[in-house]
């Protein structure tokens, strides 16, 4: 009798889907080996959306870790707590998975990452992506090519990675200022070209890559395109976040929080934090996060952290304190920072107890580390 046949005799189809819908990724993919039946079903569409449902939505963070000198990129999803990892980080980073070409992360979506590498030459560059989950270790190809001419490298142009529930397809959007409009691409996973979706107001963005939640990629944003912009020249209450509507292929304009605040040192950063859009920044010697609990409602800007420099006594640079990277929120609110992209120091910062950990991750200065929020899932990187 087939190992299929004793599945269907023991327990009808439907219970043992209903079972292994809530079991971990890891234990899956290896009972895949077990049956022709289990690796039906572990690469069947059905079951991974269904798995994604159940699956634990406990934080897990994917971690790229960087070499300076040697220009080589690690990769490490993991589930592990903070205090594990800043304990025992080379028990961690020693699993890590190492490509034979420098990706850069686009966006991470439901376990699926999105890579995206970059060839140079004289007259253009060339751009393409993948897409890659790290819990079951399958790739995509290549997408096909995007060229930019040289002769308009001169205009910014930004990426964002997101997902479409409505038809369950995951994009890759591309943001291109030409001239006074800005056209918006889109690669969707198995698609063999990249379309063009809409043209707005060019506008200028402050960052390259787009942050993904509730169905949305966000850039934060100056509403006005100058060829000669300048950030010295732009306030806190100048700019709004851009945002694209991967569904509805529409863009629209949020707010941010009302700060007082002129100019300040650093550009502001947006991202998310526990499923939430953030945006951090420095004002004065107090560093400055807000969180938008309900996407899109101006009103829910919520203070997340406020914090003296002074406390966390972060290492100093040509006589200025370096602004300290976010990396990830815990579940108990606990706030993990790198002293800067430049430094190898960790800052734990307990907020129910004001108490702050430093951690030396690295061994020298020549590491750098960034962090999104990952969730183990069984999500294809392969088209219908």
């Amino acid at each position: 009798m087939s190992s299929s046949s004793q599945c269907s005799t023991l327990l009808p189809e439907e219970v043992m889907m209903e079972i292994l819908s809530r079991v971990p990724v890891k234990d899956l993919v290896r009972f895949r080996c077990t049956s022709k039946w289990m690796n039906h079903l572990v690469l069947d569409r059905a079951f991974v959306k269904l798995h994604l449902q159940r699956c634990s939505k406990n934080t897990n963070i994917l971690l790229t870790i960087g070499n300076y000198e040697s220009n080589e990129t690690m990769y490490c999803a993991t589930s592990l707590s903070l205090q594990s990892f800043l304990q025992h980080p080379s028990s961690t980073i020693g699993h890590s998975h190492r490509f034979n070409r420098n990706y850069n992360v686009l966006g991470v979506c439901n376990g699926l990452v999105c890579l995206q590498d970059s060839h140079y030459g004289f007259d253009g560059q060339e751009l393409c992506v993948r897409f890659w989950n790290p819990s079951t270790r399958l790739m995509s190809e290549d997408s096909p090519r995007l060229r930019i001419p040289s002769n308009d490298f001169g205009y910014p142009f930004q990426f964002g990675f997101g997902y479409d529930d409505w038809s369950d397809t995951y994009q890759v959007v591309l943001c291109d200022n030409k001239s006074q409009k800005m056209e918006v691409s889109v690669h969707s996973l198995g698609d063999s070209c990249w379309r063009n979706v809409l043209s707005c107001n060019a506008l200028v963005t402050l960052s390259l890559y787009g942050a993904y939640v509730c169905g949305t990629v966000n850039w934060l944003a100056v509403p006005k395109f100058d060829y000669a912009f300048q950030w010295k020249n732009v306030s806190m209450n100048e700019l709004i976040i851009f945002s694209y509507d991967v569904k509805n292929e529409k863009c629209n304009y949020l707010s941010v929080p009302d700060v007082d605040c002129e100019v300040t040192p650093e550009v502001p950063v947006i991202e998310v934090l526990k499923g939430c859009l953030c945006l951090n920044h420095r004002q004065g010697t107090q560093l400055r996060v807000w969180t938008m609990r309900e996407f899109g409602v101006a009103k829910s800007w919520t203070p997340l952290l406020n914090i003296n420099y002074e406390d966390l006594n972060i290492h100093v640079l040509h006589g200025m304190p370096t602004t300290p990277v976010i990396l990830c929120v815990s579940e108990n609110d606990n706030v993990l920072l790198r002293g800067s992209y430049d430094t190898a120091e960790f800052i734990m910062y307990n907020k129910k107890d004001n108490k702050i950990l430093r951690y030396e991750v690295f061994e020298d200065n020549d590491f750098y580390c960034f962090s999104y929020d990952y969730v183990h899932s069984l999500v294809l990187p392969y088209g219908n």
